[in-house]
């Protein structure tokens, strides 16, 4: 998948991930639109540990494989932060 369609795939799925665990003033949704575009590997990573496909393209699976990286990225960088 090219680079730009990453960064897409990222930034969808950083908001919708930030909107699901509610946008906190500390981190902030740009932070959290960030950890979408690293949640998008992290997301692809943990499907492959459970023998499922990664990020696939631009289409339904991969935005939800990537808003699960987002959120386990979101959730810990919140945890960490406190």
């Amino acid at each position: 998948m090219g680079l730009i369609a990453w960064i897409v795939l990222g930034l969808l799925a950083g908001w919708l991930a930030s909107m699901i665990m509610g946008a906190n003033k500390s981190q902030g949704m740009g932070k959290d639109v960030l950890l979408g575009i690293i949640g998008a590997v992290v997301g692809g990573w943990i499907m492959g540990f459970f023998g499922q496909p990664g990020v696939t393209g631009l289409n339904l699976y991969s935005i939800v494989v990537a808003m699960i990286g987002a959120i386990a990225l979101i959730w810990v960088g919140r945890t960490l932060s406190r």
